[in-house]
């Protein structure tokens, strides 16, 4: 399947400019040593095998999926086959005691590169997953980055989100927060990061979604007035290692991708997807219809759908990669753009979260109300979405 004639684009983004660096992109990978963390989800998946073509010295993934690591190892040797340099996978939670004596007796890398996040905006639904966003969005960041620090790391890079600019739901909001901690870490090590687009079906996205729903012969549904822009896994692979290796201190690298051109609606994409297996979309009212029709319509070529109006919480109406007040370098790069920022900590307000989020662990009381407003302290204009409805409700 061309994923690309799907979310309306004829040629990958980033063409120009990794053949405009790729010498020096090959040389630097092939001598150095990389760490990543959460790379066997889709992202984290498609960075490790940007690196690895590239013949890194010592490449070592980390993630709490064992199963994930298991694919990521057979993909890459299905298709770039072996390097002479160390490879290395681990399945390890970040936040436990075998992570960190893991990075104790073999810490040592050039690079560290964080892809691991909490990422969907259904995640707000309740404050235990709120909690453990936090952690991993923001606690375990910024502990694998101290952790890089007394290690001599040269480099960080984490990955961001668009939705951390102007943020209206939490999972943007604590990867904003994030961006502050790295704003106070950055005083003792380099670092850089990266907000992008959705990655057209990566796990657990809507996209891929619609590959579960045929394989199990069940309705597509899908918003019909959200608009987003879209990367291809490889594009997001692409932009990481382009952040991390070229990037300078507290950058921020992001797709030039241009509102005429590049938006496009989820069912716009499953209309596309549906007439690429054979489909017509058969346009239903409601759930019950769609789960009724599936037993009959599919014979006749065409797929139960049910395209509704956005409702639920957290839901952006549009999408931003930078805000007004941000400085931008649109020249170096062709399709890159970069948010250039100045040293600016909010130690008060830093200090003030991590000693709230700690007398609620200590307490193991906590709830949403709370952790939102605790949000809002951090980020003053943070206009969060709440409409008592979640995608967990819906099919």
């Amino acid at each position: 399947m061309d994923i690309l004639s799907l979310i309306g684009r004829s040629r990958e983004l980033f063409d120009t400019d990794i053949n405009n660096s790729a010498e020096e992109l090959s040389q630097r990978v092939s001598s150095s040593s990389f760490l990543v963390l959460g790379g066997a989800g889709s992202i984290g998946q498609a960075v490790v095998k940007e690196i690895f073509k590239r013949k890194p010295q010592k490449l070592h993934v980390v993630d709490i999926s064992e199963n994930n690591l298991v694919e990521l190892v057979r993909d890459i040797r299905s298709s770039f086959g072996y390097i002479s340099g160390d490879f290395k996978t681990y399945a390890l939670d970040i936040g436990s005691i075998e992570y960190d004596t893991f990075i104790q007796q073999d810490g040592n890398y050039d690079y560290v590169l964080n892809l691991s996040a909490l990422k969907h905006v259904r995640s707000e639904k309740d404050p235990f997953t709120l909690m453990r966003m936090i952690d991993v969005n923001i606690t375990n960041t910024d502990k694998t980055i101290q952790q890089s620090i007394a290690k001599g790391t040269k480099k960080y890079f984490c990955v961001s989100t668009d939705k951390a600019a102007n943020p209206v739901n939490m999972m943007g909001a604590s990867k904003r927060i994030m961006e502050m901690f790295l704003m106070r870490r950055s005083q003792e090590i380099c670092i850089s990061t990266a907000r992008f687009a959705n990655v057209a079906f990566s796990d657990g996205s809507l996209l891929h979604g619609f590959n579960q729903r045929i394989q199990k012969k069940q309705p597509i549904v899908a918003p019909h007035d959200i608009k987003r822009y879209f990367v291809i896994p490889k594009e997001a692979g692409q932009l990481c290692l382009m952040s991390c290796i070229f990037g300078e201190n507290r950058d921020i690298f992001f797709p030039k991708l241009e509102e005429g051109l590049h938006l496009i609606s989820f069912a716009d994409i499953a209309v596309k997807y549906l007439k690429h297996l054979g489909y017509q979309p058969h346009l239903c009212k409601d759930e019950e219809e769609a789960r009724t029709l599936m037993n009959t319509v599919p014979q006749e070529g065409k797929w139960p759908c049910l395209f509704t109006k956005s409702d639920t919480t957290g839901e952006k109406d549009f999408e931003e990669f930078y805000t007004d007040d941000e400085t931008l370098d649109t020249t170096r790069f062709n399709k890159l753009g970069i948010i250039k920022n100045e040293l600016n900590i909010e130690q008060e307000k830093l200090q003030n979260f991590e000693k709230e989020i700690k007398n609620w662990r200590e307490a193991k009381l906590w709830d949403k109300t709370s952790i939102v407003s605790l949000f809002q302290k951090m980020i003053p204009n943070f206009m969060h979405k709440e409409t008592g409805k979640y995608l967990d409700s819906k099919m």
